[in-house]
């Protein structure tokens, strides 16, 4: 991935979406077996003084302390902070862990180390920005596609609520320490791939529907990196450094096409809505929670068989569209309807998903997550008011008003 960026920078400069395209401010993404030495390296070219790592019990040890030995040999003062875990031994992005790190961080910091996966980014990514210094990740799984994002996903007073911030100036991926990984994670990062098939249908239809913005680069990079996992899902089976790689590749542009948007549009959709409502439904009742990367991939099938189901049938059928208050969002819709039609019956059926994400030994149920039915049909109806976006799952709730259910 060394000329990745400068590919993507020029491609966005011939993009004519009419949207401003941010600059990728991250100077390095390294992908390899000496992927830590590399970080001490760039720590050492940029002369930061005072490093502080933050981390959480586990991957401390799956990494922190070699990593630290690589500052220490060149010198490089640091410090680590050890995210403290709630009741349930789960580290959760919320405000207890953002004062933690906030509190630990001395004044003289001037660059924070993100060591760990989807979570420990969140929590780096604002604590750095509302600090005004830089952040480098270190991916320790393939689990999510956040790592070089802008958006902060954090519960605040109980609400899932994403906070724009900052982007990593480097990434350093470990492939050893990658492979290591539970194999959980690995699906949970394959998962959070596939739910970009929903993703980028919704979006689309946001588009089109009610005007929202859209950048067809944007989409591509998602598209061509979802294609590429799905092509090589038995290598990403197998756990080996290629189908790891591959993976944690994958993700990494997935984030690169939010930051390039300047928003979550190409990667979280309707399925993301469910998922949040789900977490913040676990943290009320102080239940563990539960991957990321699981529910959104279990919420891809359960919206794709939806979508197929109830969507495509409503907007397909002119006696249903006729029966549909909203006429500007109908008549858009009805102008534009072979190109839905076409995004959302391109989605794989819910069985091949399945079929997929079952020999990653991924979860395909809510049940295997400890979702019930009645969570289930309650963030079918009410998971859309998470977010502005407009979605199919909007859709059928606030413009056809039906209330989806689970099958």
């Amino acid at each position: 991935m060394e000329n990745y960026i400068a590919d993507v920078m020029t491609l966005s400069q011939q993009c004519d979406c009419g949207n401003h395209h941010n600059v990728i401010p991250i100077e390095a993404i390294k992908i390899g077996n000496d992927a830590l030495k590399e970080a001490a390296q760039f720590i050492q070219r940029k002369a930061y003084q005072k490093v502080v790592i933050v981390a959480d019990a586990h991957t401390y040890k799956a990494g922190v302390e070699r990593f630290a030995e690589h500052l220490k040999e060149k010198s490089i003062p640091f410090s680590v902070t050890i995210l403290k875990p709630d009741e349930n031994n789960d580290v959760v992005a919320d405000e207890t862990c953002l004062v933690q790190v906030l509190l630990d961080i001395p004044a003289e910091a001037d660059v924070l180390v993100a060591f760990g996966a989807g979570t420990i980014h969140d929590i780096t990514r604002f604590c750095a920005t509302k600090i005004k210094v830089p952040f480098i990740s270190v991916p320790s799984a393939p689990s999510v596609d956040g790592f070089t994002s802008l958006g902060a996903p954090l519960i605040v007073r109980g609400v899932k609520t994403t906070f724009q911030m900052s982007s990593p100036i480097a990434v350093f991926a470990d492939l050893t320490i990658l492979q290591s990984a539970p194999r959980e994670m690995i699906a949970a990062g394959f998962g959070d791939m596939m739910a970009k098939y929903t993703s980028l249908a919704d979006w689309k239809l946001g588009h089109v529907a009610v005007g929202e913005p859209y950048c067809p680069l944007s989409a591509q990079i998602t598209r061509d990196a979802l294609e590429n996992c799905v092509e090589h899902a038995e290598e990403i089976e197998a756990g080996d450094q290629l189908g790891v790689r591959i993976l944690i590749e994958a993700l990494i542009k997935s984030g690169l096409a939010m930051l390039l948007f300047g928003q979550s549009h190409p990667a979280s959709g309707g399925e993301h809505h469910l998922s949040h409502y789900w977490e913040m439904e676990f943290l009320k009742l102080g239940r563990p929670a539960v991957l990321h990367g699981a529910k959104v991939s279990v919420a891809t099938l359960l919206l794709t068989d939806i979508y197929k189901r109830e969507f495509l049938k409503l907007i397909t059928e002119e006696k249903n569209r006729e029966n549909v208050e909203d006429s500007v969002i109908v008549k858009n819709i009805k102008e534009h309807l072979s190109v839905i039609q076409s995004i959302y019956e391109e989605i794989p059926s819910p069985e091949r998903l399945q079929e997929i994400l079952e020999k990653l030994n991924g979860a395909v149920t809510p049940a295997e997550l400890g979702i019930g039915e009645e969570l289930v049909n309650r963030s079918l109806q009410e998971a859309h008011h998470l977010r502005k976006r407009f979605t199919a799952l909007k859709f059928l709730n606030e413009v056809a008003k039906v209330s989806p259910q689970y099958v």
